[in-house]
């Protein structure tokens, strides 16, 4: 359900499924704000499956990701609340880089008035 909300490029935001990094599969990443979300369910709590979890978390850190951890519980329950908090995040890492919105979020520049365009109305 959190896909079908963050497919949609919430904001502008494109955030991709299923992508690889490094020895690692990120349940979903935006790269423009270095940002892994991955959703945790229940397993993530058994075995060795929280050492695996920090070595993830170390080699995505190392590697200039960040890594976000959402609940499965809490991804079933409230998808927009979830997606929306997503995009509010990816926001705010994105003022702290410094980066420009996304281009489709941008003001459109116009076109310049010493071009001669309103020269014609003086005339």
């Amino acid at each position: 359900m959190l896909w079908q909300l963050l497919r949609t490029s919430p904001n502008g935001h494109k955030f991709r499924k299923q992508h690889p990094a490094g020895p690692y599969i990120l349940d979903f990443f935006c790269a423009r704000a270095n940002l892994a979300v991955e959703i945790d369910g229940i397993a993530h709590d058994m075995g060795d499956n929280p050492s695996h979890d920090e070595q993830r978390d170390a080699w995505l850190c190392a590697n200039r990701i960040d890594a976000l951890r959402i609940s499965a519980r809490d991804a079933l329950d409230s998808a927009e609340t979830v997606a929306q908090s997503v995009v509010d995040i990816v926001e705010s890492r994105l003022k702290a880089f410094g980066k420009a919105p996304p281009s489709s979020l941008r003001d459109a520049t116009s076109p310049s008035q010493v071009d001669g365009e309103d020269q014609k109305d003086r005339l």
